[in-house]
């Protein structure tokens, strides 16, 4: 099925009105070519196996479908959604809640392991419209009789083909095995292996396929490679960050043990730089996402697994600090920068060893790869300049009735900071954050910690 050459526009399309409130709210206003390849389907329940790279549009795709086809006066579970990594099931939700904005009084869990059950079983009490969640913590949820999925209509694998390689195919089969054999399932992947087609086959009826265009086929990513001895990665890495100075990149790293390395290795020469990977605490992978969400991280050294699902805006470039063994894997890293339209950075170092990987990317894109000879950083003398912001962390939240007006107020008052000194404010259940200039996050640390919040003291420390 080809891409229809001039988007349509969402009014197009027989939604329930109050979805169009949600539509605002984000934003949209004409359909990306994934939403409009599968939304007419969607809507009308049938079966759908899409594939489509990360900022293509898919979450809202599904979204609108099993949206459309809920019915918020009856209190049952209606749609689920399975995830393969707490972050993106996390996003999920947040979309899914904007898109819902219309619809009264919808009730959506987000159930993913790394959390305690005991407040999600409590949750499960009142049964939810929607559910968005992994696959481990969902199958024990249903297996603990708290998740009854009788009532689904929707069941959507978002990022399927990740969630097998994370070895959640049996607990897959087993949640679809609970849901009734009269709804719509929906894959969504960004490749299609063999093992996404069986899935399909085995429980879809009659699905239509849609795929859209990798994310480098969309956007204009400028990709350049480099050949250098794995034991010259370092100092090439800080040189190509030095040289082309992003405001924002994320780094690829093939195993885990290497993101910790090269994290530490950017940070020893002034980087603000973070690793995010699958053995860290739950606690320390969503500060340093935030860190970085709030532009006092620059650059962010990630495992693809736990790079899963981070939806970055104006992310300025992506490195492959090891080229991945899967070519598809590949453009699906790279598509992270270079969206909306927007030039994109993609560098990538290539050890000998990692030379047949580039032969098979570039038989792949039918195009010669772009070589250069990287920059070497001197790793004892060179200081790199920090992010711009620092993080402030909080040691209250939503529980405290706390609000991003009351930290505003808090740093902005007689004598203190001015607004533009404070960035992005994110605020959980029981912490907060709060991006400050760097030159200026003293003064706001000491503003806190001396004064009060909501009329009361909280702990307050730089992260």
């Amino acid at each position: 099925m080809t891409e229809p050459a001039a988007p349509p526009e969402f009014t197009d399309l027989p939604l329930d009105p109050a979805l169009f409130q949600g539509l605002d709210a984000l934003g949209h206003v004409r359909m990306t070519p994934i939403q409009a390849m599968s939304l007419p389907a969607l809507i009308e329940g049938r079966d759908v196996i899409a594939q489509a790279p990360t900022g293509s549009g898919k979450t809202a795709a599904f979204g609108l479908g099993l949206l459309q086809r809920l019915d918020p006066t009856q209190t049952q579970l209606q749609a689920l959604v399975l995830c393969p990594t707490r972050e993106l099931a996390d996003q999920v939700s947040k979309h899914l809640r904007k898109l819902a904005t219309g619809i009264a009084n919808l009730k959506l869990l987000t159930l993913t392991g790394g959390m305690p059950l005991g407040p999600q079983l409590a949750s499960l009490a009142h049964e939810p419209h929607v559910v968005v969640g992994t696959p481990g913590r969902v199958q024990e949820l249903i297996e603990k009789q708290a998740l009854h999925l009788r009532g689904v209509r929707t069941v959507v694998l978002d990022e399927a083909d990740r969630m097998l390689d994370m070895g959640f195919g049996e607990a897959i089969r087993l949640i679809i095995a609970r849901a009734p054999k009269a709804r719509q399932t929906l894959l969504f992947s960004a490749t299609w292996p063999e093992a996404i087609r069986e899935i399909g086959r085995k429980y879809q009826r009659d699905p239509l396929e849609v795929s859209v265009e990798s994310a480098a086929g969309q956007a204009p990513i400028e990709q350049h490679f480099f050949e250098v001895d794995a034991e010259q990665k370092p100092a090439a890495l800080a040189g190509l960050l030095l040289e082309h100075n992003p405001e924002s990149a994320v780094v690829f790293c093939n195993m885990r043990r290497d993101a910790d390395e090269v994290a530490g290795s950017l940070a020893h020469v002034g980087f603000s730089a973070a690793a995010l990977h699958g053995d860290m605490e739950q606690r320390d992978r969503d500060e340093v996402l935030v860190r970085f969400g709030n532009r006092s991280c620059n650059v962010l050294v990630a495992s693809d697994v736990a790079a899963r699902g981070l939806d970055i805006e104006d992310l300025a470039a992506v490195v492959n600090y090891e080229l991945p063994t899967d070519a598809d894997v590949y453009l699906h890293r790279i598509g992270r920068t270079g969206r909306a339209g927007k030039g994109g950075l993609a560098l990538s170092l290539v050890a000998p060893r990692e030379m047949p990987r580039a032969l098979q990317l570039e038989a792949q894109q039918g195009a010669p790869l772009r070589w250069s000879r990287p920059t070497l950083a001197n790793l004892r003398n060179c200081q790199a300049p920090p992010a711009a912001m620092a993080t402030l962390r909080i040691d209250a939240g939503r529980t405290d009735k706390l609000r991003p007006g009351d930290i505003v107020g808090a740093l902005t008052g007689d004598a203190g900071l001015k607004a533009d000194a404070i960035g992005k404010i994110d605020v959980f259940a029981t912490r907060s954050y709060v991006a400050i200039a760097r030159s200026q996050v003293d003064k706001a640390l000491a503003r806190l910690q001396a004064g009060r919040i909501k009329n009361r003291n909280f702990r307050v420390r730089r992260i």
